[in-house]
């Protein structure tokens, strides 16, 4: 166990280096919460400069652990991955600043509220990135793979068996889905048993990633994700294209010249994985042209005079789970467990009121991270409920709940038992991350400590990425609550993450209110705006009531750019990509 000098020695370390050491104090004997000033950035980077022809543009994937190398948005499920594939996948559909679905992407579409359907149409003569033809049957086939009875990935869920036919085909008993026509190679339709506003929504009910059946046809799609097909050879629809890949290191990606906004300026673009521990000085040293940057080690690099750091809200919110319960792999059915160890909310609510997130975003995250008060980021204007206070820092309040429960210190030893008066012991499980990560985590330990929960780290240590995500996906027992971020990417929709069928419900939590509300957000009633709002509010209240989850940061993520590129745009929405950014020079600015 963390004792309270251990954590308040590693974050005075910590914040020596950060430059922040004088918001650091001691008061009656607790670390003293502070608030930050919330950081704020351009989104585009412009320059005057000429361009050079051509050029290799390097990127840093900052990460602390090797990617899986999966290209294919149909199978992955690795943040690195998806991040790769930013620079050789994309979208049929364009998006706004609101993200909704525009009519200026590779398919235009059409909504029929009477006959529930949506019309699809590709531009002509689109091809992929080997050149092959791209079809709407590639779009057919990307829903034949992920309703595919033998699907391994965790993609299908509601929003594919609202499509008619869906469900029969998942079970095997159509060999086709009868709601999807192709009527030539440039048009498609696609029929719901209901309609709802994420079928409007990118990234939403209306799957937007094109899967090239003459590549993988011949495969079994259950074992697609492990062909060479995609992860050596994969093809896309995006500026880029791989050209070598060095698995779980790096990936080479050259020019498209199939791409179907033209031939991308740039030859190539090289990206490498690079430590957090590592980056700042590299991008110091010019290393690396573009990194998306951690928030933790801001001071240290905000400075630098050959870069120029760019931000934006990240579609995302950190928070603390809680396993309620297992997943049954064969029914693909969440049940809860009310025996489970954290099965009582008192505790849950607790757990959250005893965390000083203001403290902790404004110390070890320099105003890059703001405290949430829900799980619905609020980039989404609207959805995310501005009046909701969340769980603020209220020691007292936590105490008082768990006494009012029945978890007590009936033995002396300065830690509460279960109200049967057995030892209560907490695993808590964090992904390796820096030494933020393990600062921020050692901190909420001690915090907890402060109201008598024993709590310490599942596994001894903080877990790497990819192991950490396998022990949530298997209910592994070693965690009783875990720190994770949900990433909603540009679609709020909670079903895929908080649904009673969701693979990637991993607190295992179901609730009848909380189906009910889900239902009617996938419900044509929720086209309407302010009804889609108040259903929203209602679904964060209920979080809010049942605490199986505690939303902990929304989070500003930062791009360092080198100031020889040119023509960089991050905004959400943007028309312009990696096809249009070029180098003022051959070398770094360093």
């Amino acid at each position: 166990m963390l004792n309270k000098m251990i954590v308040s020695f590693l974050l005075a370390a910590l914040l020596a280096g950060c430059g922040n050491e004088e918001v650091l104090s001691e008061k009656d004997g607790n670390l003293s919460d502070s608030s930050a000033v919330i950081q704020e950035f351009d989104t585009v980077m412009n320059s005057d400069a000429p361009a050079v022809a051509g050029g290799v543009l390097k990127y840093a994937l900052v990460a602390e652990s090797s990617f899986q190398g999966i290209f294919s948005p149909v199978f992955s499920e690795d943040a690195y991955d998806e991040e790769l594939m930013g620079f050789s996948h994309e979208s049929i559909f364009s998006y706004d600043e609101e993200f909704q679905l525009t009519q200026d992407g590779m398919a235009t579409f059409v909504l029929n509220e009477n006959l529930k359907t949506v019309s699809i149409t590709l531009q002509d003569n689109l091809k992929w990135s080997d050149g092959a033809a791209l079809t709407v049957d590639d779009i057919l086939y990307a829903y034949e793979v992920i309703g595919h009875p033998d699907y391994p990935g965790s993609l299908y869920g509601e929003a594919f068996a609202n499509v008619v036919g869906m469900t029969e085909y998942h079970e095997g008993t159509a060999g086709a889905i009868a709601g999807i026509e192709v009527l030539d190679d440039t048009h498609l339709t696609i029929a719901f048993k209901e309609l709802n506003p994420s079928i409007l929504q990118a990234g939403g009910a209306l799957w937007s990633q094109p899967l090239p059946r003459h590549q993988l046809e011949s495969i079994p799609v259950s074992e697609m994700a492990r062909s060479s097909q995609l992860r050596e050879q994969p093809v896309g629809t995006g500026p880029f294209r791989v050209k070598a890949i060095v698995p779980g290191e790096s990936v080479l990606f050259e020019a498209n010249e199939y791409y179907w906004k033209g031939k991308p300026k740039l030859d190539n673009i090289l990206v490498e994985v690079v430590g957090s521990a590592t980056i700042v000085s590299e991008m110091e040293a010019g290393n690396y042209d573009v990194a998306v940057m951690p928030t933790s080690s801001y001071e240290t690099y905000k400075d630098f005079d050959n870069i120029t750091l760019l931000g934006r809200e990240e579609l995302a919110t950190t928070y603390i789970g809680f396993k309620l319960g297992s997943r049954d792999v064969g029914s693909g059915a969440n049940s809860l467990n009310l025996s489970s160890k954290m099965a009582d909310a008192a505790l849950r609510q607790a757990m959250a009121y005893a965390l000083d997130n203001e403290f902790v975003a404004a110390v070890l995250f320099d105003g890059l991270r703001q405290p949430a008060h829900g799980m619905i980021p609020p980039v989404f204007e609207g959805f995310s409920d501005d009046e909701a206070v969340g769980f603020s820092y209220d020691p007292v309040k936590a105490a008082s709940l768990l006494d009012e429960a029945g978890y007590l210190d009936s033995d002396g030893d300065g830690f509460r038992e279960t109200p049967d008066g057995e030892p209560l012991e907490i695993n808590f499980a964090a992904v390796a991350g820096g030494d933020a990560a393990e600062t921020a985590v050692a901190y909420y330990i001690q915090q907890w400590k402060e109201i008598g929960l024993d709590v310490s780290l599942a596994t001894g240590r903080l877990i790497e990425y990819q192991k950490f995500h396998d022990m949530l996906a298997s209910d592994d027992p070693a965690i009783d609550a875990y720190q994770a971020t949900w990433v909603t990417g540009m679609d709020p929709n909670p079903t895929e993450m908080f649904s009673r069928t969701s693979a990637l419900n991993y607190t295992r939590w179901i609730n009848e209110k909380n189906d009910a509300l889900l239902d009617q957000l996938n419900a044509a009633g929720a086209l309407d705006e302010n009804a889609r709002t108040q259903i929203y509010q209602q679904w964060q209240a209920l979080l809010f009531e049942e605490a199986p989850v505690i939303p902990t940061f929304w989070r500003t993520q930062i791009f360092a750019v080198n100031n020889r590129v040119k023509n960089f745009n991050i905004r959400y929405g943007a028309t312009r990509g990696w096809e249009t950014i070029e180098l003022t020079s051959e070398e770094p600015a360093r």
